[in-house]
């Protein structure tokens, strides 16, 4: 079975999402990318919670301190009208309209929202390569996304995080060699 789903795990801070973008950055300029980053935002020095950014440029609050919210990981408050609004249909377009779709990431606060679990699995079902990043806890999804035959993890660590996307990148490119023919 060829292993078209990548997702990275590491340690909090290691620098996943930058090698998300490093790949992405490297990419031939004709491939189309489509899907979500989580983004920690800082207020003097402070994690104060974090931002969905949509590959288009759409930006909303996941999660922050101080939110008034059922949901909660840790201190932080999770919107779960902002996963409705701005991921699912970020994936849903990714599915239709990219070659290569961009989950950053697959984590507690995501999975917060029930369609979530369902919009990934789809992407990953898909005949299309998934780019993405999974957190390194034991929840049941992630569990069982990790266990698919057709995923290829990446433990991204400080001493290959600046290698690691040419090796993606030369991944990618077996995988999408049938578009660019």
């Amino acid at each position: 079975m060829q292993r078209k789903n990548l997702l990275l795990t590491g340690f909090p801070g290691v620098g996943k999402t930058t090698v998300v973008r490093k790949v992405l950055a490297l990419l031939p300029p004709q491939l189309k990318f489509d899907g979500f980053f989580t983004e920690e935002v800082r207020e003097g020095g402070e994690r104060i919670g974090f931002q969905i950014v949509t590959v288009d440029g759409k930006r909303a609050w996941l999660a922050k301190k101080g939110l008034p919210s059922p949901h909660k990981v840790g201190k932080y408050g999770v919107d779960v009208k902002a996963i409705e609004s701005v991921i699912i249909p970020a994936l849903n377009k990714a599915l239709k309209q990219a070659d290569l779709i961009i989950v950053d990431e697959i984590a507690k606060m995501e999975l917060c929202h029930p369609a979530f679990a369902e919009v990934v699995w789809e992407c990953l079902e898909s005949s299309k390569p998934v780019l993405g990043v999974i957190q390194r806890s034991q929840l049941p999804f992630i569990e069982r996304v990790k266990a698919r035959e057709d995923v290829r993890i990446f433990e991204v660590t400080v001493q290959n995080r600046n290698e690691l996307p040419k090796e993606i990148v030369e991944v990618l490119d077996r995988l999408l060699k049938p578009l660019s023919d």
